[in-house]
């Protein structure tokens, strides 16, 4: 009778974990993300960049050949990534300013090696810290919804610490600056990108990376570095074939930090 009473004392703790571990593993569409590891993995903090004090700001009118993403007036050149629905960004006084909860916006059209040039203002009145701070992001290549691509930081970086391959200028998550060239909040400040866009062979491997080279507020802060692949939060870069060419994408960050805003985008083809 006592052999049989925990004998079936035991069958019973064995089937109510049987049925109990498998409540407790993460659903199928997170499992994938769980095996990258964490985003604190792939955080470098230092060596930190030397800060650096720009000249005077570069922000004069196009050259002939440059194909116009922002003039000024309108977004007509713009689609929201999420539907491709007319990006719904607010422009007023000349400037696009981010709307977070339109989602992020990227060029109707396509491009594969390029010029860009592009001008940001981190508001006066930004608050929070680390990557709370001004988050906003320039992917030189949207190869798909949400923040898929090749993503060149936009944070305020100017007094606020955070990982320096996720500070402004760095190439996400892959190469922190070469220096700090940040202006105040408040001012504008400007990127001008060199894109040399990744191609690919017939069977999806990688034929040639993709490099970058970029200039904040007039300083080179990216010297033709060789991208290990698309930037992510969690876990390592690879390369995801894709067409020759594709759009510009600009993010609408979720952090809690006033909105920023851009001017005088334009782009020249390669």
């Amino acid at each position: 009778m006592r052999k049989h009473f925990f004998t079936t004392l035991a069958f019973t703790a064995l089937s109510f974990l049987a049925t109990a571990v498998p409540a407790q593993q993460p659903p199928a569409s997170q499992a994938p993300a769980a095996n990258r590891g964490k985003p604190e993995d792939t955080e470098v903090w230092e060596p930190v960049p030397k800060i650096v004090t720009p000249g005077v700001p570069t922000s004069g009118p196009p050259p002939s050949d440059a194909v116009i993403l922002f003039d000024g007036n309108n977004l007509d050149q713009w689609v929201s990534v999420k539907d491709k629905s007319p990006a719904k960004w607010k422009v007023a006084s000349g400037v696009i300013t981010v709307d977070k909860s339109t989602g992020n916006i990227e060029t109707k059209r396509s491009f594969k090696n390029y010029q860009l040039h592009l001008e940001y203002l981190i508001p006066e009145n930004i608050k929070g810290e680390a990557q709370a701070r001004g988050n906003s992001g320039l992917f030189l290549a949207s190869t798909g919804p949400g923040d898929a691509g090749y993503e060149l930081q936009i944070l305020d970086s100017y007094n606020n610490k955070t990982y320096v391959n996720g500070q402004a200028g760095s190439v996400y998550k892959q190469y922190p600056p070469l220096v700090n060239a940040c202006r105040k909040p408040g001012e504008w400040q400007s990127y001008d990108v060199v894109w040399t866009a990744p191609t690919f062979n017939a069977d999806g491997s990688v034929k040639t990376p993709a490099y970058v080279t970029a200039f904040h507020n007039g300083v080179l802060i990216q010297d033709r570095v060789e991208l290990k692949g698309e930037t992510v939060y969690i876990g390592k870069p690879e390369y995801k074939a894709y067409s020759s060419s594709a759009p510009i994408k600009l993010q609408a960050h979720g952090d809690p930090s006033p909105p920023i805003s851009f001017r005088n985008i334009w782009v020249r083809e390669l």
